[in-house]
């Protein structure tokens, strides 16, 4: 079942300094709503965080969307996900007047997926993403919508078979044909967030914000 008020959906929210971004924290399976906000503060001390709790439950792990094994999602759960994620997104700025901040949506794995998922379904809810071991979540969807006000970073490790590389260009090149600024990182390695995957992520997010 989907969370259908902000008290139904738990979640953190700190707030940060003036006129500083806000980032949505996404986190990965297995995660929670509060060990992910702790990378806020190595991408921005200052930055406001949001920081909401996986929906969905396999095998006792948070999770954001249904799948039938590993890397084959259930793609109808993640547009219906994606949908609730800009939903959450739109009610908790009215809660918590950040409206006029720079949203970014900052995920890991899972949470990667879905931030990714939102932007391309519900550009104008979430137009800035940070991807850490993310792929394209649509399966054989594509988006109707144009993107030419997104801006997204995808880190990648090169053999990460979670999220394998074929899936990751393709993200890419989706992207790119919806006229989303784009900048893509990949380093050697596999599934996970490194200390280069947080610098260029720190760096990106300063620029944009």
């Amino acid at each position: 079942m989907s969370p259908t008020t902000l008290d139904s959906w738990p979640h953190l929210y700190r707030e940060g300094a003036p006129n500083s971004p806000l980032l949505l924290m996404l986190h990965g399976t297995g995660g929670n709503e509060r060990d992910f906000a702790d990378l806020a503060a190595a991408l921005d001390p200052t930055a406001s965080v949001l920081s909401p709790r996986g929906p969905v439950q396999e095998n006792g792990m948070l999770r954001w969307f249904r799948r039938f094994g590993e890397g084959r999602f259930d793609v109808d759960d993640v547009v219906h996900r994606a949908g609730d994620l800009a939903s959450f997104v739109g009610k908790a700025e009215a809660e918590y007047g950040f409206a006029g901040r720079r949203l970014i949506a900052v995920g890991f794995s899972n949470g990667a997926n879905i931030a990714l998922a939102a932007a391309l379904l519900h550009p104008g809810s979430i137009d800035r993403v940070v991807a850490f071991s993310g792929m394209y979540p649509l399966g054989g969807r594509e988006p109707d919508a144009g993107l030419g006000a997104s801006e997204l970073l995808v880190l990648n490790g090169d053999s990460d078979p979670m999220a394998p590389m074929a899936s990751v260009e393709r993200l890419v090149a989706v992207l790119a044909q919806r006229g989303a600024e784009t900048r893509q990182v990949v380093r050697p390695g596999g599934h996970g967030i490194d200390a280069s995957d947080v610098a260029a992520a720190r760096d990106w997010i300063a620029e944009k914000a």
